[in-house]
């Protein structure tokens, strides 16, 4: 049986980050690397949003593969 954690491993592997992202970002426990996965996925799934914040969505979308690395390891 794949665990969701396989399963992100996989698409990093695989370098899908956005897929990594969207199912990472629904794990209860992230750690410090929290904000920057969170950030990244909202950067993926509403851009318009981030933008109105005034963020750079690439800038957080690099953060939020940062730190799936950070967490989960290359």
């Amino acid at each position: 049986m794949r665990t969701k954690l396989s399963v992100v491993k996989d698409h990093m592997a695989s370098q899908r980050w956005q897929d990594a992202i969207r199912i990472a970002a629904r794990f209860p426990q992230l750690g410090e690397q929290r904000s920057a996965i969170l950030d990244a996925h909202t950067a993926y799934t509403n851009p318009r949003w981030s933008l109105g914040l005034g963020h750079d969505l690439a800038a957080l979308k690099e953060a939020g593969r940062l730190a799936l690395i950070a967490r989960f390891g290359e």
